[in-house]
């Protein structure tokens, strides 16, 4: 292609310019729009299927829901998680903000778990603090955000751009503020520039830094789309970056770029064990420090190490394997199954990711303060870009509503842009046109990556971090020299650059904090300890006058929540300057330099090693009609509109309707869904079921959509039945009559589903009925059903107290710990402590939580020797409601040695 002129740019205007559209820059673009400012979004994938958003989200980190959580709580974990360094005003925020947010991303058609009486579900995975809220159709989540971008009243004020690229934020002349930026088209190669009132960032990480294990270039941790545009944006337009020594690592699947998910698996029961079976995780924060743990069990002889859920019932594997396979990465499934694996019969082998930058996974990104504003006036960042630790999903939501709220004050910038700026952009943008034959991106990003494995990544040292920095900048001549040849390679040699600049911020900051803190985050083997009295600062780093990475130490401000451990007292920063390099050793000194041997330009560097080259997709054809639709689903149509194609012959076409109406909802949209249950077509049906639990939060549950759920129950498809009763239950459209009447369905899962809906109205006696189901799964169902009533009782438990299978009797038993439990409920529990089956022994230990602490102590403290390290954790918990009597308590001593990090992990807490 030919470059482009500067004179032949295209100029785009608009009040707040948003720059990533995923997680937080939706949310900033929506907030932005309804505070009546005019907005441009400019993304340079496409809106409806980017950002780390789209891959599928599983649940909530951190939702702080009242009555489940205090924000102060949140503030003080995320404090001790980050060892101190953090501005506590701005992860306050997250803490107190969220909650509204989840119930706005509710409003918007959101689904979040809660339970038969409407309540969030949140779970609790960490030790202290429920804060996990799951997400079983999250997969869903950034669809749902783009019908909101698509409404009409937001399309009138919400430009979006997509497959454009910006590279540089343009800065004014006079006052240094944010007004615009320069970018270009990903397909055409057209130069374009815009013009804003304020520019907010929101490209996510810089996930494409290290190299993968696998050695594939896009086979990271974080969406490989991530590649640190954003970090190299603020640093060029003079923003100041904060903890960009904290990386990012984390536990995941060996061989395979997708988490290996704890946090799902430990509400159902799994966990992180070496290869003799046992837990070793005494961090439970996802955290530096539980990286650090992580890592030194692998390097050992008791590696390697494993999610584990072979000990799960299969009713727990089939609902990991529900949301694993499908919310969480679509390819996980055929990725075990290639390899002969099962979750029944094998563990999940586990291995550590490249490192990354990433603020809402540990604490790296733009510094901001507590309205998302950076350094620069104007300029906002918001999502896993910021510097706001730990902040994931929600985090990025409010950050994105505080920076579209607070940009939305200013208007387009009417001056001239600053043509020096626009030409270093056009530049950085075109050069590799210049020399189509240079090295190709591919080659040049694996090498740049593999030094990043081999100088950067922890261990850290001093030496290894200065052979890093010669490295990066000695690659910037080979950058420059890459060729390209279309628009699509233009945007993945600007890619290179932006990872080139995040390298070498990693490897200088990594120089100038000389301490180790934040576990494997930031581990300097030259200096091994931790420094609060010189090192209890942010290190902020930023693009001087001259055009070097200067530093400097801000100290951490004296926090709002106090927080055992640490003390910060703030005070004047210290200005570190440029960072020294450690001298690294040659060849040692000689009497004369070597006399230069003349010789031709070298030609470029080959690869370091085989990169993967992705094979292009080849589409299938599509049917005219469903052409047609997707044209259609773009304009917000109506339900008239849409009602042909729902009636079509042709099944693909109905199911391509049903999604069209699920996208984007217009009046009468419940009724409709309902009646495609009933549907001809396996997969109208299916499409329709999706559809209505995606929906079940904002459809109006008025009398005709009950009728048309009601009428379902008949449908000979079991998944009907099941979707039918869910979306009853959560819009209140059904009885006890009409629940029970499933009882006898001859489907488990549908049976289940009638379960969940009776103790959402209390059926008690109906639930009591159910207790003889011939399916153990529902037998189980209804224990914790009767457990969740809002007046629970324990005389509806005696069958399943006796039921001949053992997973009925631990789960009978664990529901007395919220019934109660009396005198002989309390003696019967006592003898279950030496059941043969573990899981009778583990529920027997947590019923006796609820028993007096007479006849439960004694038992619960033999308990504490017991085989299985389940039981024993059961058994601690137990003693933690007894922890008044001097009887528990010494118990409590006991266990705090125990070879299960778990169990003294919790019983540590008693002190």
């Amino acid at each position: 292609m030919d470059i482009p002129a500067i004179g032949d740019a295209e100029e785009l205007s608009c009040d707040v310019l948003v720059i990533g559209g995923g997680t937080a820059g939706t949310m900033a673009a929506l907030t932005a729009a309804e505070r009546g400012a005019r907005v441009l979004l400019l993304e340079k994938a496409h809106v409806r299927h980017s950002g780390a958003l789209a891959m599928g989200m599983d649940g909530v980190n951190n939702a702080v829901v009242p009555g489940r959580a205090e924000p102060d709580d949140y503030v003080a974990e995320i404090t001790r998680a980050n060892d101190g360094i953090v501005d506590q005003s701005t992860v306050r925020q997250t803490a107190t903000r969220g909650f509204a947010m989840v119930q706005r991303l509710e409003s918007y058609g959101v689904k979040f778990e809660k339970d038969e009486h409407g309540e969030y579900a949140v779970r609790q995975v960490h030790r202290s603090g429920s804060y996990v809220l799951p997400m079983p159709e999250g997969k869903d989540v950034k669809k749902v955000l783009y019908r909101q971008l698509r409404r009409r009243e937001m399309r009138e004020r919400i430009r979006i751009e997509n497959r454009v690229m910006p590279v540089r934020v343009l800065t004014s002349p006079e006052d240094g503020r944010a007004i615009g930026a320069a970018a270009f088209n990903t397909r055409t190669g057209a130069f374009v520039t815009v013009r804003a009132g304020a520019v907010i960032l929101a490209t996510g990480p810089c996930g494409r830094l290290g190299l993968p294990a696998s050695g594939y270039l896009y086979g990271t941790y974080e969406n490989p789309t991530n590649a640190g545009d954003g970090y190299a944006m603020a640093y060029h337009a003079g923003a100041a970056l904060t903890g960009i020594e904290c990386f990012q690592i984390n536990p995941l699947i060996k061989d395979y770029n997708g988490p290996a998910c704890a946090y799902v698996a430990n509400p159902f029961g799994g966990y992180q064990v070496n290869r003799h079976g046992e837990r070793f995780v005494d961090s439970d924060y996802w955290s530096g420090q539980m990286m650090a743990e992580f890592a030194a069990e692998l390097a050992s002889d008791r590696g390697p190490v494993y999610l584990k859920l072979s000990h799960l019932p299969e009713e727990s594997v089939a609902s990991l394997e529900s949301i694993l396979h499908t919310t969480e990465r679509p390819t996980r499934g055929t990725f075990h199954a290639g390899r002969g694996h099962d979750y029944r019969t094998h563990d999940v082998e586990m291995h550590i990711s490249e490192i990354g930058l990433c603020g809402g996974h540990s604490a790296s990104g733009v510094r901001v303060d507590d309205h998302a504003r950076t350094t620069v006036p104007r300029l906002y960042a918001a999502g896993d870009l910021a510097s706001v630790p730990h902040n994931y999903m929600i985090g990025a939501f409010v950050f994105g509503d505080l920076a579209g709220g607070d940009a939305a004050r200013y208007t387009a910038y009417e001056g001239a842009l600053p043509a020096d700026q626009l030409a270093a952009a056009h530049e950085l943008i075109y050069r590799p046109l210049r020399h189509p034959e240079g090295p190709p991106q591919p080659q040049v990003e694996y090498k740049l990556r593999r030094f990043v494995n081999d100088y950067v990544a922890p261990p850290k040292t001093g030496a290894k971090l200065s052979l890093a920095v010669a490295a990066f900048d000695r690659m910037t001549g080979e950058i420059a020299e890459m060729g390209a040849r279309t628009a699509h390679e233009l945007m993945r040699c600007a890619e290179v650059s932006f990872i080139r600049d995040c390298a070498e911020m990693a490897a200088r900051s990594s120089l100038a904090r000389t301490e180790s803190r934040w576990g494997l985050y930031h581990e300097r083997l030259d200096h091994p300890e931790r420094d609060d009295t010189g090192w209890l600062h942010h290190l902020d780093l930023r693009k001087s006058a001259s055009g070097a990475m200067e530093f400097t130490a801000r100290p951490v401000e004296p926090y709002l929540v106090p927080v055992d451990g640490f003390a910060p007292a703030g005070g004047p920063a210290r200005h570190l300057g440029e960072v020294g390099l450690v001298p690294v050793a040659t060849a040692g000194p000689r009497e004369a330099a070597p006399a230069a041997r003349a010789q031709a330009s070298p030609a470029p560097d080959g690869p370091d090693g085989p990169d993967a080259v992705p094979a292009p997709a080849h589409g299938s054809a599509s049917s005219p009609r469903i052409l047609e639709l997707l044209a259609l689903a773009e304009e917000s149509p109506d339900l008239a509109a849409l009602t042909p194609y729902l009636a079509d012959p042709d099944p693909a076409v109905r199911a391509a309707a049903v999604a069209a109406l699920g996208e984007t909802v217009p009046a009468g949209a419940g009724p409709a869904l309902a009646a495609r249950l009933a549907d001809a077509a396996p997969v109208v049906r299916a499409a329709a079921a999706a559809a209505l639990r995606e929906l079940v939060e904002v459809l109006p549950g008025g009398p005709e959509l009950g009728t048309g759920l009601r009428a379902a129950l008949a449908v000979p498809d079991p998944a009907v039945r099941s979707a039918a009763l869910e979306a009853l239950r959560a819009l209140r459209l059904g009885d006890a009559e009409l629940y029970a009447a499933s009882l006898a369905d001859t489907d488990p899962e549908v049976r289940i589903h009638a379960v969940r809906a009776l103790v959402s109205v209390d059926a008690v006696p109906e639930l009591a009925a159910a207790a003889a189901d011939p399916a153990r799964e529902v037998r189980v169902a209804v224990a914790k059903g009767l457990a969740s009533v809002h007046a629970p009782a324990p005389a509806p438990l005696d069958p399943l107290l006796a039921d001949p299978d053992p997973l009925v009797r631990g789960a009978a038993l664990g529901a007395l710990a919220s019934v109660g439990c009396p005198g002989g409920y309390a003696r019967t529990a006592v003898a279950a402590l030496a059941d043969a089956a573990w899981q009778v022994r583990a529920g027997a230990a947590a019923g006796l939580s609820a028993a007096a602490p007479e006849a439960a102590v004694p038992a619960l403290a033999k308990a504490l020797a017991d085989a299985n390290a389940d039981v024993r954790k059961a058994a601690v918990l137990a003693l933690l409601a007894h922890r008044d009597t001097p009887e528990a308590r010494a118990a409590l001593a006991t266990a705090v040695s125990d070879p299960d990090a778990d169990v003294r992990a919790y019983a540590g807490r008693a002190a």
